[in-house]
C-alpha cells in the first residue's frame, strides 16, 4: 500500500514537471503526455532547422575564405612627410618571406627611426609606420619609396604594384 502511494506521487510530480516545462494547462494525464509529444517535436524541427543554417554559414566561410586566398592584393605604398615624421603605409600579398624584416632594414640603411608600427599579417600583409630621420637630414618621399619597394620585390616578386 505504501509503495503505490509512493508510486502515485512520484507519477504526479513528473507529471507535474511535464506540465510546467511543456506549459500546458491540462491536467488530463494524456493531454499532458501527447503535449509533451508535441513540443518535443517541435524542438527536433527548430534543431534541423539551426543545423541546417550552420551548414549553410560555414560553407559560406569556406567560399569567401577560399576567395581570400585566390585575391590578388596590388603592391601599394604610400608615403608621406608631415613635417620630419614620415608616415609609411604598405599592402601587398603575404607570400613567402620575412616582408617586415627587410622593411624595417630599408628604414635603417635610410637612417629613419621607427616610432610606432602597426602590422597585420591575416590576410594580406598590411603596415603602417611612423619614422623620423636619425640625422634630420632631408630625405624625399620619393626615395623612401622605392626603397620599401624594393624591399618588398626582394621577397614575393613584383606582381601588380601600386605607386602613390
Amino acid at each position: 500500500m505504501v509503495t503505490e502511494l509512493q508510486r502515485r506521487t512520484a507519477s504526479r510530480r513528473k507529471l507535474h514537471h511535464l506540465r510546467t516545462l511543456t506549459k500546458t494547462k491540462s491536467v488530463k494525464r494524456g493531454s499532458i503526455i501527447l503535449n509533451v509529444l508535441l513540443h518535443l517535436c517541435k524542438l527536433i524541427v527548430k534543431l534541423e532547422e539551426m543545423q541546417r543554417e550552420y551548414q549553410n554559414l560555414m560553407a559560406i566561410r569556406n567560399e569567401y575564405l577560399i576567395l581570400l586566398k585566390h585575391m590578388q592584393i596590388p603592391k601599394e605604398v604610400k608615403v608621406e612627410k608631415i613635417g620630419e615624421v614620415f608616415v609609411v603605409k604598405v599592402t601587398c600579398n603575404k607570400g613567402a618571406g620575412d616582408k617586415l624584416v627587410s622593411i624595417l632594414e630599408a628604414f635603417d640603411e635610410l637612417g629613419l627611426n621607427v616610432l610606432q608600427a602597426r602590422v597585420s599579417c591575416t590576410h594580406f600583409f598590411a603596415m603602417e609606420a611612423i619614422a623620423v630621420a636619425q640625422d634630420k637630414q632631408s630625405t624625399d618621399t620619393k626615395v623612401v619609396t622605392q626603397a620599401v619597394l624594393k624591399a618588398i620585390e626582394k621577397q614575393g616578386g613584383n606582381r601588380g604594384m601600386l605607386v602613390t
